[in-house]
């Protein structure tokens, strides 16, 4: 709340504190307004769903973004939701964390200010603006051990290979071509996968984590996933909170699957891995599959944690649980 009278504005919060608040007040999608159900500005925003996952239509952000754009203009508050992500994320759009937050303000209800920074789209006049499909990202490329010299070529390394099931499903090329697009070794993605819900789209667990990522209804609703039973909306979302986890704790593999499994505050609470039976035995299976100590993450996506040290300071101050108690 800004203080009254002349006194000058404090600075604006930064984008991960906007999403926080976000989160907390509960802003559902595509329940802020009921009567969009039945508004044209639904069926936009249905449809550009469709053309950003490829649902039924030939996958384009482009026209996802100008279906978003016409949908906010008429008043829907998912729409602006949706739009922030794109930004938020460099989905489609540049990446813009100023536009992001105007967003995800208007989304929840909060008046427009001076401070506020508008997509093209949405700067009045209004006029139809045709948008490109963005240039591709070149193909991420994990580093790997150099071969030493005189050593035999090594095969090429197939990620799915430990999963053959998963290999001749369709669902393989999807999680590959998603998990790069989140900047995601392939790997984590599939171990998490396995530990989850052993690959079944339908998986629902006793406390109602749902689909392949088992995602919290919470959860979904955090990273703009309205079908946790549709595979590629549960997956875009799992691999967003994935991506989020290892940027806030700084690559550190860890800390970030204690939080997927546990969420981020409990790891916050016991600065470490919480001692919690499902906890550690969670880390301990997915380890096993992904031995990596550390993941690249982009440091743009939010803050650490206060605790947390820099990576090449001593990390003694980390909790660091001991897996033997989960056998």
């Amino acid at each position: 709340m800004n203080p009254p009278g002349p006194t000058p504005r404090p600075p604006r919060a930064p984008l991960r504190r906007v999403l926080a608040a976000l989160a907390g007040a509960g802003f559902a999608l595509g329940a802020a307004s009921p009567a969009l159900s039945s508004d044209p500005a639904h069926e936009l925003v249905e449809t550009a769903i469709r053309h950003e996952e490829g649902d039924g239509v030939a996958r384009s952000l482009a026209r996802a973004y100008e279906l978003y754009c016409e949908a906010a203009r008429a008043g829907s508050p998912e729409a602006l939701m949706r739009i922030g992500w794109m930004y938020a994320q460099g989905r489609g759009r540049p990446r813009d964390a100023s536009i992001a937050e105007t967003m995800f303000r208007r989304a929840a209800g909060a008046a427009s200010d001076l401070h506020d920074r508008l997509p093209d789209c949405l700067q009045p006049p209004y006029q139809i603006v045709a948008y490109s499909e963005p240039e591709p990202e070149p193909a991420r490329v994990l580093a790997r051990a150099s071969t030493a010299a005189g050593a035999a070529p090594q095969p090429p390394f197939d990620p799915l290979a430990d999963y053959p099931a998963l290999q001749r499903s369709k669902l393989a090329r999807t999680v590959v071509a998603m998990a790069h697009e989140h900047r995601l070794d392939v790997r984590l993605v599939l171990a998490v996968m396995r530990a989850e819900s052993n690959f079944d789209p339908y998986a629902r667990s006793p406390k109602n984590a749902q689909g392949l990522m088992q995602l919290l209804p919470e959860t979904a609703e955090r990273f703009a996933v309205r079908n946790t039973f549709d595979p590629v909306q549960n997956l875009r979302g799992g691999m967003r909170y994935l991506q989020w986890l290892l940027s806030y704790f700084r690559g550190d593999v860890t800390l970030a699957l204690a939080g997927y499994n546990a969420g981020e505050r409990a790891v916050d609470r016991h600065r470490g891995v919480p001692p919690y039976p499902e906890t550690l035995g969670y880390v301990k299976r997915i380890r096993a599959l992904y031995p990596d100590d550390r993941h690249p993450f982009d440091a743009e996506v939010t803050a650490p944690p206060p605790w947390l040290p820099a990576h090449d300071a001593p990390r003694a101050t980390i909790r660091r649980a001991s897996y033997a108690a989960a056998d």
